[in-house]
């Protein structure tokens, strides 16, 4: 018999086990799925472990069709929900085979609501047991491991089991059932479409949707602007009229009138402030994602991707954290003494080491389970590209936060021209303190003003009066929107970067300045006519709270799910007795959209009708919608996401279109291969050097012309076209296969026949 600790994932039990050792670490495999025993204290521990959820809800008896609402769930194997799923088999068929000589069961997942759902399905329904120890840890050291086993509580955290149940319970009769009534609407109009939304990401939608609305409703109001162009002792001066921006203009030109032949102006105040700037506070996950995607542009899904993988190094602790606070009990001067041991990190490490009394600048926020992110101390073997940023950036902000505050000074300037008051404002760093540890990740504007003193006399070079316009409401970004919904209690941190990508994977928005697509546009236009509950951020914001005080003990699961099937029930009630309706307008929507993403440009072959972004058994190509009439196609490359463009060739005058590739950057193209554009230097045949059989000839694509061996498909070599003033090499390997397979005669399909395989997106087709 022995002690049977479940991890999370493969990497973790490793890092367990290791821990636990005292020695010999004995790792073995149920079919590939791996686990370790080892002794500890002389007690016999298998270390298992799942990988991720094992288990997902589903309906107890499946449905026909899509009738709702739908209550009577339960959690089965993920295999049997996805086919997806299926790697998850083997790990759970380890667990049960492990489980059956286990005397007791420890749950050693991360430590948060979905850790312990994790832990609680693999102990009810892997195990079959009824309760376990639980190990409670933030970072994956053996220190960390040691003292979490040892201190391990007798059970399971229920209430974290509980409100994580309870959220899961949520966000399905949420999804399936509001996604079922707006499938089911939209069928009865005649269209089968599967149309989906949840618990969050309506409300997530409507406040992207709302600023776009600011956006397009934005009126720009005009302003002037009053700048004195200055010159002392050498040294230029820029100073603006105290009024800042004059709303009617006869007021600015009466100052101008006033100003503008006037060669110099007067000194007549000088004022200096000094101001302490604290340190930065340590990192809470939205801090992290926001700053990641200030300085490196990454999205905030990856850097939780990124984090976590740190984290299950055992390099940073669990980032999957809302406290910004360190607790004194982490040991501040062994991690420093740790890092010290990095070239890189040698002399902060150091400095702060000398310091003496540290103390970092906590924040307001905390966290029940875990504390800010910081690095544990054990160095990275190897680490570059993303993680090495992310890494750094997570260890010179641990720095920062025990730094003195940096001293900063604003001046101002004040200047006297015919009565009129123009000031010069600069700010500049005294002491830099804090600064140091945190470079280069310091962005402040530092404008240091010339030194001058009161009554002096400044020439005046210029004087010009500017006319500005208000600016319109900012896009959100990724990082921005994950800001909002952190600030309007929306969705929980490690799930709103989720809820951004899942958004854009349906279409409902596009690009980093997030824009909504029509289809998102009119997708909550028709749910705010109809069904404005299921938008409601107050309802969402109480059921946030109810799984938090279900955390605390204050209420308990079956009260809270009774009261949202009591919500969706009215709301479903409702949303029945529009269905015609509702479908009507989904069904527009959805050919309105399509019609505008697939619709490339005229036909310049007939002349009357438009040319079609379509699908064929063979792939994607462009075709004149007036077939069988007019035969006229276009070839597409079979790679790559391609984007309808308003923009024409400037060249030949036919349709561009953005073609945006894995680790290129999107190119616009001409549809026309025979566009002057596309024409190759003349160039005399020559021997494939790859095969040595087949000849290499000229061929065009979108993207221009290139070489390739006309044994194709047996020989892929393709070769770039040098440009006229390029020497005449043209060994240069440039395109993928995919792009020689763009080029084969693509058949029209029949226009009656639908596509198998649906690939057109909003302006985009994978």
């Amino acid at each position: 018999m022995y002690e049977l600790i479940i991890t999370e994932k493969p990497n973790a039990s490793k890092k367990v086990a290791e821990a636990l050792s005292e020695g010999k670490l004995t790792k073995k495999d149920i079919k590939g799925v791996p686990y370790y025993e080892v002794k500890y204290h002389g007690k016999e521990i298998v270390v298992g472990c799942a990988v991720g959820h094992l288990f997902g809800l589903a309906e107890k008896e499946k449905s026909k069709g899509f009738s709702y609402p739908v209550f009577d769930i339960e959690w089965v194997p993920n295999y049997e929900i996805s086919k997806d799923a299926d790697f998850s088999k083997k790990y759970l068929e380890a667990l049960k085979k492990l489980s059956k000589d286990a005397d007791s069961i420890t749950v050693a997942t991360d430590y948060d609501v979905e850790g312990e759902v994790i832990g609680l399905n693999a102990v009810r329904y892997a195990c079959k047991r009824k309760d376990a120890r639980r190990m409670k840890f933030s970072t994956l050291t053996k220190e960390d491991l040691i003292e979490a086993y040892d201190k391990a509580s007798p059970h399971i955290d229920w209430k974290q089991a509980e409100a994580g149940e309870t959220r899961h319970f949520l966000d399905f009769y949420y999804g399936i059932n509001i996604s079922r009534a707006l499938t089911k609407a939209i069928k009865t109009a005649g269209m089968f479409k599967i149309l989906s939304t949840g618990r969050v990401q309506g409300p997530a939608l409507k406040i992207v949707t709302d600023r776009e609305r600011e956006i397009k409703a934005f009126k720009p109001v005009p302003f002037w602007q009053i700048e004195l162009q200055g010159k002392t002792k050498g040294a230029d001066l820029i100073a603006w009229h105290e009024a800042d921006k004059f709303w009617e203009k006869d007021k600015a030109d009466l100052v101008m009138d006033k100003v503008k032949d006037k060669k110099s102006a007067t000194v007549s105040a000088i004022d200096r402030t000094q101001f302490n700037q604290s340190p930065p506070m340590p990192f809470d996950l939205t801090t992290l994602q926001t700053e990641a995607y200030r300085l490196f542009s990454l999205n905030p899904k990856v850097t939780l991707q990124i984090a976590q993988e740190l984290y299950t190094n055992g390099w940073i602790s669990y980032p999957r954290t809302s406290s910004q606070q360190l607790p004194e009990n982490l040991g501040f001067t062994k991690i420093l003494k740790d890092l010290s041991k990095h070239l890189e990190y040698q002399d902060l490490a150091n400095m702060l080491l000398q310091k003496g009394n540290l103390k970092p600048n906590n924040g307001k926020k905390t966290d029940p389970a875990h504390p800010a992110i910081y690095p544990t101390g054990i160095l990275p073997k190897s680490i570059d590209g993303r993680e090495a940023k992310v890494y750094d950036l997570i260890v010179k902000r641990f720095f920062a936060t025990f730094g003195e505050p940096a001293i900063r000074e604003t001046m101002t300037i004040i200047l006297d021209c015919a009565q009129e008051k123009f000031q010069a404002r600069g700010t500049r760093t005294v002491a830099s303190n804090w600064h140091v540890f945190y470079a280069p990740y310091v962005k402040l504007e530092e404008a240091e003003l010339p030194t001058v003193k009161e009554k002096e006399e400044i020439v005046i070079k210029d004087i010009i009066l500017h006319t500005e316009e208000t600016k319109p409401p900012k896009r959100y970004t990724p990082a921005s929107l994950i800001r909002e919904l952190e600030k309007r209690n929306l969705g929980t941190k490690a799930t709103r970067a989720e809820i951004i990508e899942t958004l854009k994977k349906r279409n409902y928005i596009i690009g980093e300045a997030i824009e909504v697509t029509e289809l998102g546009f009119h997708t909550i236009g028709i749910l705010e006519k109809h069904c404005p509950k299921i938008l409601d951020e107050e309802l969402t914001r109480h059921f946030e709270l109810d799984m938090e005080n279900i955390r605390e003990g204050k209420t308990h699961e079956p009260q809270v799910l009774e009261e949202a099937r009591k919500v969706l029930k009215e709301l479903l009630a409702e949303f029945k007795s529009k269905e015609k309706e509702i479908g009507e307008e989904l069904k527009k929507t959805f050919t309105e959209t399509r019609a505008a993403m697939t619709t490339v440009g005229k036909c310049h072959t007939c002349k009357d009708g438009d040319l079609i972004l379509r699908v064929g058994k063979f792939g994607r190509f462009i075709a004149c919608n007036k077939y069988p009439e007019c035969k006229t196609t276009f070839k597409v490359p079979a790679s790559g996401l391609v984007e309808v463009t308003p923009d024409i060739c400037k060249v030949c005058s036919f349709a561009m279109i953005k073609m945006i590739r894995k680790g290129k950057r999107p190119q616009e193209v001409c549809i026309n291969l025979d566009c002057p554009s596309k024409q190759s230097p003349d160039l005399k045949e020559r021997p494939c050097e790859k095969c040595k059989e087949g000849t290499m000839v000229v061929r065009r694509s979108v993207y221009g012309s290139f070489l390739a061996c006309n044994k194709f498909p047996k020989c892929r070599n393709i070769a770039r076209v040098p440009k006229k003033e390029e020497p005449a090499a043209i060994d240069e390997k440039v395109e993928s296969s995919a792009s020689l397979e763009a080029t084969a005669d693509v058949p029209m399909e029949d226009d009656e026949k639908p596509a198998k395989k649906k690939v057109v997106r909003k302006k985009k087709v994978r």
